[in-house]
């Protein structure tokens, strides 16, 4: 499972995205250009020291992605508020690529009808509410991915358990 971000805009949003992936053990592609640079203060302070564990790759454009090995053994599914299909009910695979665009503008018509697949998260129905923050919804569908393709098996949970329990009580377990 892979994280794809095409062209992102905010170093923050991107930063958060590379330390969920990071936490979950999910590889991530950055689809270039972006809207900064990867030495931005404000990507690196968001990604805290996170990053130093993440299996990065950077393309320099959207054909070079297209051509990546991940791209050629993995299905493509690009989260979009443009779908008819809830984040929930697609049948994740191990090898998926999830790919969010652009927070200020998405992905253009040719990387939308590009992707193998395309979810959205159900979202209430009031108009003004137009989509999730792209770090949120990446979260929220890697999660479902995830626990469909028995993906958390592998981590750490009592880590997290312990970790919370010390916040919680303020005494060590």
């Amino acid at each position: 499972m892979r994280l794809a971000l095409y062209e992102p805009d905010i170093p923050q949003n991107a930063g958060t995205i590379m330390r969920t992936a990071a936490c979950l053990g999910v590889g991530v592609d950055i689809i270039e250009p972006c809207g900064f640079t990867l030495s931005d203060r404000r990507f690196r302070r968001a990604g805290m020291d996170y990053l130093n564990h993440l299996q990065l790759t950077v393309h320099p454009s959207y054909a070079d992605f297209l051509s990546s090995q991940a791209r050629q053994t993995g299905r493509t599914i690009l989260l979009t508020t443009k779908a008819d299909t809830a984040h929930h009910e697609i049948a994740y695979h191990p090898g998926d690529i999830l790919l969010v665009g652009r927070e200020s503008a998405g992905v253009p018509d040719h990387v939308h009808d590009a992707a193998d697949i395309r979810g959205k998260i159900p979202m209430a129905p009031i108009p003004s509410l137009r989509s999730l923050n792209v770090a949120m919804a990446a979260a929220m569908v890697l999660g479902e991915a995830l626990r469909q393709t028995d993906g958390f098996s592998g981590l750490n949970v009592t880590a997290a358990t312990e970790t919370q329990s010390t916040a919680t009580t303020g005494v060590s377990p």
